[in-house]
């Protein structure tokens, strides 16, 4: 839900922006990307998680620890989807007024970038010691 909100939302300031400067929409295109990684994040949770399944020794605990690995990921990636979303948004039309926010941009969406990859970080710690 996150990489598909900071998709969309990004996308409607790239596409507002390419009226006026259709020349920088490729160079516009880096929130998109970015909130694309978020769902990767969740892709490669569940692979982990689906590797260390076994229906024959399978308990409790690991059904919870997995639970909670893949909720850490989706809710870390939620947030870090909704903060570039809306970075992406402002930051590509502000970036059409003053190219010179183009760094400052970037910086802050690898901020909100980050607190995905610390969900997943957690996310994989906790998936992975559960037996």
């Amino acid at each position: 839900m996150g990489a598909a909100y900071g998709t969309a939302k990004s996308g409607v300031g790239i596409s507002s922006m390419g009226v006026m400067r259709p020349d920088m929409v490729m160079r516009s295109i880096i929130p998109v990307v970015m909130a694309g990684v978020l769902g990767i994040y969740g892709l490669i949770t569940a692979v982990i998680i689906n590797g260390k399944m076994d229906a024959a020794t399978y308990s409790a605990y690991s059904g919870y620890a997995h639970l909670g690995a893949g909720l850490t990921v989706g809710m870390s990636s939620l947030a870090a989807g909704l903060a570039i979303g809306i970075v992406g948004d402002a930051g590509v039309r502000a970036n059409a007024q003053q190219p010179r926010l183009f760094v400052g941009m970037i910086l802050i969406l690898i901020f909100a970038e980050a607190l995905g990859l610390y969900g997943l970080i957690v996310g994989l710690v906790v998936a992975s010691t559960a037996e």
